[in-house]
């Protein structure tokens, strides 16, 4: 297991040798810091913290600075850990940039959706509308709450209420192309998230 943090910088496409297109995602993936190393001993779970994108000083509290100085670096805008991994392989400080992984490699990518705010069930959910006949008394409603011995909304019935913004993770993504020089990943597909957003980039887990 490997894994780095980065920046969903938009879409674009990619030609092969035999002249297919490819829909890419451009992210770019690192430089990450190794801002801790967490041990069983210690934290009871292996793990290493690494930080993407300097924050300014003045944005960031004093326990953000003292944790970045123990790294010799910046605080850090978007921190996550990886866990899965051998901690011996890595040491605080160290520097992680999108080389970490190679062309034709599988990976996972979480990123948090784009909000769509209060919406309906028909947008939600992908329910069906009534009829929009004249005197059909029902267009885009929710439907029914349930039988009426139960006295109570069941669990999991689909209502309306906020949409979006959620951490989703997208699967076995193949890795397309790897620019080192630019720290930039390219994607096969689309991932979750505006662009700029924050996405975390790992191994996949079902290949």
């Amino acid at each position: 297991m490997k894994g780095i943090l980065g920046k969903k910088l938009g879409m674009t496409q990619v030609f092969t040798a035999e002249g297919n297109v490819i829909p890419v995602t451009v992210i770019e993936a690192g430089p990450n810091v190794v801002l801790q190393k967490k041990d069983q001993e210690n934290d009871g779970y292996e793990a290493i913290q690494i930080g993407f994108s300097d924050k300014k000083e003045k944005r960031a509290t004093k326990p953000e600075i003292g944790h970045a100085k123990k790294a010799e670096t910046a605080p850090k805008r978007y921190v996550r850990e990886i866990r899965g991994i051998n901690i011996g392989e890595y040491e605080v400080g160290q520097v992680i940039k999108a080389d970490l992984f190679a062309e034709g490699e599988f990976v996972d990518v979480t990123g948090i959706s784009k909000g769509k705010g209060f919406q309906g069930t028909i947008k939600r959910w992908g329910q069906s509308r009534g009829p929009m006949t004249h005197g059909s008394r029902y267009h885009r409603g929710p439907g029914s709450m349930g039988s009426i011995q139960a006295n109570r909304v069941p669990k999991g019935k689909h209502l309306p209420g906020h949409m979006g913004n959620d951490t989703i993770t997208i699967q076995n993504l193949e890795v397309i192309r790897v620019d080192a020089e630019r720290n930039v990943l390219l994607v096969k597909g689309s991932i979750p998230g505006a662009k700029n957003s924050f996405v975390k980039v790992k191994s996949t887990i079902k290949k």
